[in-house]
């Protein structure tokens, strides 16, 4: 079976390399990209699924289905296809969204033999308010049985960890002045953001390794001869878990009050972005995955352990079912993701081969679970002892 879905991958690759250039080329934000959105529901109809878009009333989410004739597990791909603010597909997603494409129909040509259904889901803005933690809360991901997914990357790197996340924008309100003639009548609102930040810098000392606090001042004041009475600041706070992740943003919520207490202003804030769990990566299907790896020729020792590289709206999905979040090489060169060198690279031709490899390894790995009742119960009951929830 595995021949099958190599062979059907390749017998499409153009098709599939066609699709994640264009959208490498027409970069578009997210909850903005209709173009994607577009182009991949075309395909994946083509293709046999039957297309629900939109969902949740996100105009660019769509959920593709393609049903099998006999019972079997639910297995779901996940396509991702905002890009970044100027700087274009410097995270990948162009291939993200052609990978969850091609895995789904090589998984299609053997689904017959396992049963069950095959679900492609499209989420838009996975850089920030990702439709993932939507689609999670809203329950379109308990009935599933795995959920697959592979990032590009400079090297491959088993599902690991990532960091739960908030994000917290605090505004300061206080009174305008004369900066020179009358100064002493103002409430000056950047005083406070400027305290935020200090404050901040000092709680720095007292917080956990796996911890990440960083903002910018979004706004500051208008001119230099005008005391500010309104400034705005964005912060991120992460860490490697949820309830930590929670007391830490009321530790900076904390900062932000006595900011505003110390100047006289007044504060309110609010989440500005989606909030992101951390990533729970079934092992028993992370195993699985690094087997498909290895049967398409990649050495073990050239496969890293999965790293923390931020936050990913995966995580709230991977408390309603198992999940992996693998990462696969896609370029020959050491470059970070969301950088220009690594956006140039991802559109070459070898970007384009360890796409298909990482679908042809995500199809596969689908149809070892589906076809083993002892690999999948090992899943869900990893899930269940993870999460304390049945899939």
């Amino acid at each position: 079976m595995h021949t099958t879905i190599t062979s059907c991958i390749d017998q499409h690759a153009q098709e599939f390399q066609e699709l994640s250039a264009f959208i490498a080329n027409h970069p578009e934000l997210g909850h903005e990209e209709w173009l994607a959105s577009s182009r991949l529901k075309e395909a994946l109809s083509s293709h046999g699924f039957e297309i629900a878009s939109p969902v949740l009333g996100l105009p660019t989410a769509f959920i593709a289905t393609y049903t099998s004739s006999k019972p079997g597990p639910v297995v779901a791909f996940l396509c991702e296809y905002d890009a970044l603010p100027e700087i274009g597909h410097a995270c990948g997603h162009h291939l993200i969204a052609a990978m969850g494409l091609a895995a789904a129909v090589g998984y299609q040509s053997v689904v017959e033999e396992t049963g069950g259904t095959i679900r492609v889901y499209g989420t838009p803005a996975e850089e920030t308010k990702g439709a993932k933690v939507t689609m999670a809360a809203e329950g379109l991901f308990d009935d599933v049985d795995i959920a697959l997914m592979a990032h590009p990357y400079y090297a491959y790197e088993r599902s690991g960890e990532s960091l739960a996340m908030d994000a917290l924008q605090f505004e300061f309100r206080g009174k305008s002045a004369h900066a020179a003639a009358s100064p002493y009548e103002g409430v000056n609102a950047l005083d406070a953001v400027l305290l935020l930040f200090q404050s901040t810098g000092l709680l720095r000392q007292q917080l956990r390794s796996d911890a990440r606090v960083h903002g910018i001042i979004k706004e500051g004041g208008q001119a230099p001869n005008v005391i500010p009475d309104y400034t705005v600041a964005q912060f991120y706070v992460r860490s490697a878990d949820r309830p930590y992740t929670d007391d830490l943003a009321r530790k900076l919520i904390r900062c932000a009050e006595g900011a505003a207490l110390q100047t006289g202003c007044t504060v309110t804030w609010s989440n500005y972005e989606y909030s992101y769990d951390e990533l729970i990566t079934n092992e028993a299907l992370s195993d699985t995955f690094t087997r498909q790896l290895h049967a398409l020729g990649i050495r073990d020792e050239d496969i890293q352990y999965g790293k923390d590289h931020g936050s990913l709206d995966l995580g709230n999905v991977s408390r309603h079912c198992p999940a992996i979040h693998p990462y696969v090489k896609v370029i020959d060169e050491k470059h970070l993701l969301h950088t220009p060198e690594f956006r140039d690279l991802a559109q070459q031709p070898r970007a384009y081969e360890g796409m298909l490899l990482g679908a042809k390894a995500l199809a596969m790995t689908a149809y070892e679970v589906a076809s083993s009742p002892e690999l999948l119960q090992s899943v869900k009951d990893q899930f269940l002892r993870r999460t304390g929830r049945g899939s």
